[in-house]
């Protein structure tokens, strides 16, 4: 890891209408350590201030890089030149088989609903493997796949 500038963001995580307090929670926990940024699109289903959000960011949480934003059309306006990787089940690609670039964006849908259509349609969807015995894995857990692949692969240019 020592070729990762720790000092420029890596990449930009996207929480599309989360759900579950202590996900974003923990995924903002990650983004620290791995220096991304986070972004909430709403709506959401809990408040900044929630205890449980609060308790799984622990006290890292007043260093996460948040920014929330009104909706998905929002969202991308601010960023129209970065990469776009959704990643879903219905994913057309592994996401060990693509090769990602610094401030690449990596979006993830809501704990029940996954990603609309309208999302879906914006970039290329990927996957992270599993077995047919479950729907999906965890929230927190595909981000930091996706997190931790994206900085192996920054490490080793």
């Amino acid at each position: 890891m020592d070729k990762y500038n720790r000092d420029s963001i890596s990449f930009h995580i996207v929480l599309f209408q989360p759900e579950i307090p202590a996900n974003t929670g923990n995924i903002g926990r990650l983004c620290v350590g791995a220096n991304a940024v986070l972004h909430i699109i709403k709506p959401m289903k809990f408040f900044l201030n929630d205890k449980y959000l609060k308790r799984a960011g622990l006290d890292y949480w007043d260093k996460v890089k948040l920014h929330v934003h009104d909706d998905w059309e929002n969202f991308l306006e601010k960023y129209p030149n970065n990469n776009l990787y959704l990643v879903e089940t219905c994913g057309e690609s592994l996401y060990y088989d693509e090769s990602y670039e610094p401030a690449d964006i990596f979006v993830f849908g809501s704990e029940t609903c996954g990603l609309p259509e309208k999302v879906l349609n914006s970039g290329k969807v990927i996957k992270i493997p599993m077995s047919d015995e479950i729907r999906s894995i965890n929230m927190c857990n595909s981000v930091a796949i996706m997190l931790y692949e994206g900085l192996r692969q920054l490490a080793q240019r």
